[in-house]
């Protein structure tokens, strides 16, 4: 009896997964970051490798912090919302170049534009890896006590910039009463 039913019962499990799965949006993964702290991280700058960004340094101000990396194709799709943001808000947007080269990533940013204040330059994706990152693009929001308060998984699109990130953005800039 049992030579049956576990295989059946295995199925069923698997069909169930398959069929929860589907109606789950992978964006919406939340991240265990969200209200803490940035993680600590000291990096070499992507245009000038001799000087670094450290965490403290995004103290004072709201921030985006944007995963990218030269060879990924979704990164494409979104840099011209954050070239056009970067030129239309006093956002700063700060990007971590993940697991990519440094020339690639140089060129990239030569041929299409730099919307980054400063990018880091995280080869090895040791900082990506202590930030939750499984993909790129990813974005998250940093508040200017450097507490992160959004997390996106995924290319930024217009709609999620008006719905989601610019309206928290202006809220944590809003003077504290």
């Amino acid at each position: 009896m049992i030579r049956y039913t576990l295989p059946l019962v295995i199925f069923i499990g698997l069909v169930f997964l398959f069929v929860f799965g589907l109606h789950n949006d992978p964006r919406l993964v939340p991240s265990p970051l969200i209200d803490k702290p940035v993680p600590a991280f000291e990096l070499p700058l992507l245009h000038k490798p001799e000087l670094t960004l450290r965490s403290e340094d995004l103290l004072g101000q709201v921030t985006l912090i944007n995963v990218w990396a030269s060879w990924c194709v979704s990164c494409r799709a979104e840099h011209p919302l954050l070239v056009d943001l970067a030129g239309s808000s006093d956002i700063k947007i700060y990007g971590l170049n993940y697991k990519d080269e440094r020339d690639d990533a140089l060129m990239w940013l030569e041929q299409l534009g730099n919307p980054y204040a400063e990018s880091i330059f995280d080869q090895q994706g040791r900082v990506g890896i202590d930030f939750g990152v499984y993909g790129v693009p990813e974005t998250f929001v940093v508040d200017r006590n450097g507490i992160i308060r959004y997390k996106q998984i995924g290319p930024i699109t217009e709609e999620d910039l008006k719905t989601k990130i610019l309206p928290l953005v202006e809220q944590l800039k809003a003077p504290v009463t």
